[in-house]
């Protein structure tokens, strides 16, 4: 990764020039002092201390010169040392580290400047002769072995930095965006092959980072290697376009990798018609991390929702049907793998991510995608039900409704089926226990209708109306009580989604009243319950 402008002056430039001007200014500052109030010299003192520093005399400076090759390549033994120490500390946490270290330009010119610089000691060390000295040589070797002490705080800054978690994460990004974008554009197969197994790996080393900080517990970590994921994918598809037909072919360097082999020879050739084993694959990789932090680190299956929705935005901005549908396929995979584990909670935040991406469908034209997932919705509500999660239904019937009135805002051409395949979302109770999810549904029903109501659209709520005719007085007058009685938006614990789900502004409760007196039974809101002390 390359260092920016601003990053080199912070770590490089300002420290070496501080050190070693503090040095020079200390030393250069005691001898200018000994030599203007040290004894004269015979044959008269020199003009300055600069001149009588560089008289240097072969016979004495012998042993001086063979310090400096022995000092430079000791710094140089430290360096090595503790930067091997550090670099397989990281190595055994994070694949490809060490890789990574040896192709850095900052490390290659650091220990490059190293190795010449204890070559060059050497050399000089033998090279003076009687009543002569090779003061080019000398003071060179001088600053190299000045720059070689002073360099050393700087550069295991640098290391420390470079072996950051975040900073890793961030080169693997670069490097898979770099051997993507490169690889797609040529036309050598060769070198296609090798980005295309340079891409999967990338990938693949940032699905570890992921796994590896799931097992320890650190959030951080693993929520940037699955940005770094989106991120990459995302670079990609901006580049997409660009890309060779034979890019998208499944090469020899990546079809034995497991997620190929094992896929069904009709469903690989399926990924290469549609241009999307890039973005299969990453998604891949999220499915898989999806399951292992199902449980154990909910945040960071609510993140794969995120960043899979703004996959499925960038594709539907790109107008790209094939993506948009993968990226559907994998959202029902998260919701279907949640819940069989039964967990509620993520449901509940997954379906928020759901309703979000269809709304964004809505938003960019592509209305028969956002009425596929209306549809997939449904039919994990159906799910949710008869596996008793009655809250998850709920959620669904919540999220369908207001995904109606985002349909009816927008005048979208697909609000009439969305409608329907809403009012089908009720069945029939099984046990008592789903009293609660069908209860759900209807006060969404009813919720919708009174938003109709409120824009003028009453043949729309008088439908919502029919669907509702065989409905019991007494879950009628419950739902009316309930809606009537909620008239704070906020909720009284801490929700992402930042509304009450039975909440209506004032205005459209206000037409709850005309709903309930259509072609149902006479219902009314139940007096309350008197208190044995009240007799």
């Amino acid at each position: 990764m390359r260092v920016q402008p601003h990053s080199f002056r912070r770590r490089w430039a300002l420290p070496v020039l501080v050190l070693g001007g503090a040095a020079l200014m200390v030393f250069w500052g005691l001898y200018s002092l000994d030599h203007w109030l040290g004894p004269a010299v015979a044959g008269g003192p020199p003009r300055n201390p600069f001149e009588r520093y560089l008289n240097f005399d072969a016979e004495k400076i012998t042993d001086a010169v063979s310090s400096l090759a022995g000092m430079i390549a000791a710094v140089f033994g430290i360096v090595i040392t503790v930067v091997s120490i550090i670099v397989q500390l990281s190595a055994d946490r994070y694949t490809g580290v060490a890789r990574m270290f040896l192709r850095d330009r900052v490390n290659l010119g650091v220990m490059t400047f190293y190795v010449i610089a204890c070559v060059c000691g050497v050399w000089l060390s033998v090279s003076l002769q009687d009543h002569y000295v090779p003061r080019v040589a000398l003071l060179a070797m001088l600053a190299a072995t000045t720059g070689g002490l002073v360099l050393m705080g700087p550069y295991f800054g640098y290391v420390f930095w470079f072996l950051e978690p975040t900073n890793i994460i961030d080169r693997i990004r670069h490097d898979a965006v770099h051997a993507a974008v490169s690889g797609s554009g040529t036309s050598k197969p060769s070198a296609m092959s090798d980005s295309q197994a340079r891409t999967l790996a990338a990938m693949e080393e940032l699905t570890d980072i992921t796994s590896n900080s799931i097992s320890g517990k650190d959030k951080i970590i693993a929520s940037g290697a699955v940005d770094a994921l989106k991120d990459f994918a995302l670079e990609y598809l901006r580049n997409k376009p660009k890309a060779s037909p034979d890019w998208f072919q499944i090469g020899q360097a990546i079809a034995t990798n497991p997620d190929f082999v094992a896929m069904d020879p009709e469903s690989l050739r399926d990924l290469e018609q549609r241009r999307t084993w890039v973005e299969w694959k990453v998604m891949r990789q999220y499915f898989g991390i999806y399951g292992e932090a199902l449980g154990s680190m909910r945040d960071i299956n609510y993140l794969i929702a995120i960043d899979t929705r703004y996959l499925g935005e960038a594709a539907g901005q790109a107008k790209d049907t094939e993506l948009i549908t993968l990226v559907f396929r994998f959202m029902n995979s998260y919701l279907r793998a949640t819940l069989n584990a039964r967990d509620v909670r993520t449901a509940y935040n997954v379906l928020n991510q759901y309703r979000l991406l269809i709304e964004a469908m809505l938003r960019q034209g592509n209305g028969v995608a956002a009425l596929d997932g209306v549809r997939h919705m449904k039919y994990y509500g159906h799910v949710s039900f008869d596996m008793n999660l009655t809250f998850v239904t709920e959620t669904v019937a919540y999220d369908i409704s207001a995904l109606c009135e985002f349909a009816h805002e927008l005048q979208s051409a697909q609000e009439g089926t969305m409608l329907e395949n809403f009012l089908e979302l009720d069945r029939p109770l099984r046990v008592r226990s789903q009293e609660s999810a069908l209860l759900g549904v209807r006060k969404a029903q009813v919720k919708l209708a009174a938003y109709y109501l409120l824009k003028g659209e009453e043949a729309k709520a008088r439908t919502i109306a029919k669907d509702m005719e065989a409905e019991p007085h007494d879950r009628l007058a419950a739902i009316r009580h309930s809606l009537e009685q909620v008239t704070s938006k906020d909720f009284w614990e801490i929700i992402d989604r930042g509304r009450n789900f039975e909440y209506m502004p004032p205005a459209q409760r206000e037409h709850l009243a005309t709903f309930f007196s259509w072609h149902l039974p006479a219902v009314s809101v139940p007096p309350p319950k008197r208190t044995a002390s009240e007799g």
